[in-house]
């Protein structure tokens, strides 16, 4: 299976149209465009997911003028994007047709293919403590790094074909929700990145 986007190149910077968050606060965040082939036979649905795995893992530096994330800092998974149930016929998604602004709180019931569910992304966690942003974000909501990181980010989205029509997650489900339901179920997988930052020495 192939995995392409019109809206960024493999390995390549992703544009900020496409992000969260940019030099001036909130960006576009809209989600890129996806195309995928080759998909094998017996497939009855996609799930789809979007991970950046550069986060720091120290949250207290984060934003920070006076202090740089070091590069050599512990990462962890960041999840920007979860989407199940994909029904087998669709092939692409078009840009900016899952999200397009930035919803504070959370978008509860973003838009996508007929039939696809969405789970929640980790803003949802990220935000819980700030009484102006808390809430439940469902859907794509895209880069925005630490302005003071060191590191060049990647965000990886991920289309499995797989051979159940409905995945069992339920609610508020999570990308960990969706690799436990997965496993035995993925016909096959295919990847693409692209890298973002807001640090100006980068």
């Amino acid at each position: 299976m192939k995995l392409d986007s019109q809206s960024f190149h493999n390995m390549q910077p992703i544009p900020a149209e496409f992000a969260a968050g940019d030099a001036n606060g909130f960006a576009g965040n809209r989600n890129p465009q996806l195309a995928w082939s080759d998909v094998p036979e017996g497939t009855r649905s996609f799930a789809l997911l979007c991970v950046d795995p550069d986060v720091p893992t120290v949250p207290e530096l984060v934003g920070r003028a006076d202090v740089s994330i070091p590069l050599d800092q512990v990462r962890g998974d960041f999840v920007h994007w979860v989407m199940v149930d994909i029904p087998a016929a669709v092939r692409d998604i078009a840009a900016g047709s899952c999200s397009e602004g930035f919803t504070v709180k959370g978008k509860l019931q973003p838009a996508g293919p007929a039939g696809a569910r969405q789970g929640i992304n980790d803003y949802t966690g990220w935000f819980a403590g700030n009484a102006e942003m808390a809430g439940t974000y469902y859907g794509y909501d895209g880069p925005y790094p630490p302005f003071n990181d060191e590191r060049l980010h990647r965000y990886f989205f991920r289309v499995f074909a797989l051979d159940v029509e409905k995945l069992p997650v339920e609610g508020a489900f999570t990308a960990a929700d969706v690799y436990r339901a997965m496993q035995g179920h993925v016909l096959a997988e295919a990847a693409i990145h692209g890298t973002y930052t807001l640090n100006p020495a980068l």
